[in-house]
């Protein structure tokens, strides 16, 4: 599988994922129509799906357009979202631990409530699309879920792979490493990251995909109950604290 990252609005991506020689592909979020719609033109690609995060309008606001030229269109979200009316034309609703076929390659979904109740995540193929939830060196806020559902929702993604590829919703890395780092100042990994990151936004880059394994030594709030950063805290005190200094940062 082949992913086209597909930047929207001033820091929103979109993921096409493709079949390499297909000619189709599914879209993960929609933004907003016209840069999809760009891509899939530039590409020779015909859209047969939309998977859905999250309800935020950030997230969902092409999706009418998308439609409006593809009678049939799939448009995937949650099974919370499709109960509660959420998203304006969805048409299927998944649940936790779902498996589907994309193209021969199997699609597991996670739900991962905290930032939305109705959140989820697509892992396919070595990827894993985690919208609104899991940034990279960071973490969504917390806006309808509890703080002990939302670093219940993180701990599943260190069950992944070390190898699995991170594609988020949003490009935060550069302000979510300086977080880091004002969290571990004597970390040099950290240092390192926020370097890289750095030049790769400079050189117009994106900092998209990142790796799991890197997550898991950079990102506080995968490592919230990491004896270092927890103190005398419990877990969910832990996360609490950081999520509510990353609020205010």
């Amino acid at each position: 599988m082949h992913v086209i990252i597909v930047p929207c609005y001033s820091d929103n991506y979109a993921y096409l994922i493709t079949e390499e020689g297909s000619g189709h592909c599914v879209v993960v979020d929609a933004p907003e129509a016209p840069p999809i719609e760009a891509a899939l033109e530039a590409h020779g690609l015909t859209l047969d799906a939309i998977w859905l995060t999250h309800h935020h309008f950030d997230h969902v606001s092409g999706v009418a357009e998308l439609a409006k030229t593809r009678p049939g269109l799939e448009v995937l979200g949650s099974r919370y979202d499709m109960q509660h009316d959420r998203i304006a034309g969805q048409t299927r609703a998944v649940a936790d631990e779902e498996r589907f076929d994309c193209a021969g390659h199997e699609v597991r979904v996670l739900e991962v409530p905290g930032h939305t109740l109705g959140a989820v995540a697509f892992v396919v193929d070595g990827d894993v699309f985690t919208g609104d939830t899991l940034f990279l060196a960071g973490c969504g806020r917390v806006f309808e879920g509890t703080m002990e559902m939302m670093s219940e929702s993180l701990a599943r993604f260190r069950e992944l792979p070390r190898e699995t590829r991170v594609f988020c919703g949003h490009e935060y890395t550069l302000n979510n490493l300086r977080f880091a780092q004002s969290v571990e100042p004597q970390s040099e990994i950290i240092e390192m990251a926020l370097k890289a990151a750095t030049a790769q936004r400079e050189a117009g880059e994106f900092t998209v995909p990142g790796r799991l394994g890197q997550e898991l030594e950079q990102n506080p709030f995968l490592r919230f109950d990491d004896p270092v950063l927890m103190g005398d805290d419990t877990p969910v005190e832990s996360f609490t604290r950081l999520r509510q200094a990353k609020d205010s940062f």
